[in-house]
């Protein structure tokens, strides 16, 4: 019996089918075999455990990342950044974040100098405004707070005219000062009349001293004749007294023979207190304290004004801002002497001796002049 065309057609593709399936279970046996064998059997461990094939994948791989951590070592230690290969830029090269800032405007640059500067100016001690320079007698500087509850002196020394050897102060165009010199037993024989000549208008005579070794009081050996012929000649007169007092009792007794020694006499300037250390030897009064010396010129200046008469106290920058408390002395005049163009004293003051060298007619001696800012005989 002969079968239909249909017949032979549909069973044709069976062969193929059959052939298809067989190679892919070939396949797939294969790649099951090539699994297993690259596995490392179950529970093994150590070096010893694993197919040759798995060692060697796993030693070439540990070989690679010490190479490139060798590598990335080396890049980093020469400065290059492993990470960019064959460059030497590193991330900061590379910062881009900040492109696009906003850059600052010329004014506000210089607004930001400005500021910096006035900063810097503050932390200065020089033009800061609260310090003032202090140069000891052995060249040593310093920089000390000027007291802000002191009365500052408002002195305008634009106003200081300086003709050889007299100084004088003006304001408004109006001199406002007074021309003085200070004497002593030193300085000989005194010709007042032609001191008057060459432009003096007052005298500071020392009437007396202790001596700063043996503690005597003494007085001026030619006391009496300078103020005699100091008011005959027709000059303000006021006195000084070197002191070496080292109890308030002998600051007391010193104040007792100026107020004893002036009988007899009128005064229109004032009575000084010059207690100082002594150039190449030890003084009585170099041990005492600051508030010791402070409280033996305070006595000595106290009793001088309760007898009527006016009490100033004499110094230079070091005595005054470092040997005395001037907060406890704010009632009195100073009398500040220093050799300078302009002084540099930042608290009130009414006289400033501003040298000891003037050579004037009338003296025999080097002449210690000063420039008085108030009319003491007036008041």
């Amino acid at each position: 019996m002969k079968l239909s065309d249909d017949f032979d057609d549909r069973n044709a593709g069976l062969p193929l089918v059959s052939m298809t399936v067989g190679v892919a279970l070939f396949v797939l046996t294969v790649v099951g075999i090539v699994v297993l064998a690259n596995r490392s059997p179950a529970g093994s461990g150590g070096q010893g455990g694993g197919s040759p094939g798995a060692q060697t994948v796993q030693e070439t791989q540990a070989a690679g990342e010490a190479e490139s951590g060798s590598a990335a070592d080396t890049a980093l230690a020469e400065g290059e950044d492993p990470y960019i290969s064959g460059s030497k830029l590193t991330s900061d090269d590379l910062d881009f974040w900040h492109m696009y800032d906003e850059t600052e405007s010329p004014e506000e640059e210089e607004q930001k100098k400005k500021e910096q500067e006035e900063k810097e100016k503050e932390q200065d001690p020089s033009t800061d405004g609260k310090h003032t320079k202090l140069v000891t007698e052995d060249g040593t500087e310093e920089w000390v707070s000027i007291n802000p509850y002191l009365t500052k002196n408002t002195y305008d020394f634009s106003g200081l005219v300086y003709q050889y050897p007299i100084m004088k102060y003006y304001e408004d165009s109006e001199k406002v000062s007074h021309v003085g010199i200070r004497v002593s037993a030193d300085d000989g024989d005194i010709n007042f009349n032609r001191l008057k000549k060459a432009g003096v208008e007052f005298v500071m005579i020392q009437i007396g001293s202790r001596g700063y070794g043996s503690g005597d009081l003494m007085a001026d050996d030619m006391f009496y004749e300078n103020i005699n012929k100091a008011i005959e000649a027709e000059l303000d007169v006021g006195v000084t007294f070197f002191s070496q007092a080292v109890t308030k009792e002998e600051a007391l007794e010193e104040a007792m023979r100026v107020i004893e020694g002036l009988q007899g006499f009128t005064i229109v300037y004032p009575v000084a207190f010059d207690m100082e250390y002594v150039k190449n030897d030890t003084a009585r009064v170099q041990g005492l304290s600051k508030d010791e010396k402070t409280e033996i010129a305070r006595t000595f200046m106290d009793a001088i004004e309760q007898a009527g008469y006016k009490a100033i106290l004499y110094g230079n920058k070091e005595w005054l801002l470092r040997r005395v408390d001037l907060s406890k002395l704010i009632s009195y005049d100073i009398w500040f002497t220093q050799e300078q163009d302009t002084p540099d004293y930042p608290y009130r003051y009414t006289m400033w001796e501003y040298t000891k060298s003037a050579k004037l007619d009338g003296l025999e001696e080097p002449g210690k002049l000063s420039i008085c800012f108030i009319d003491y005989a007036s008041k």
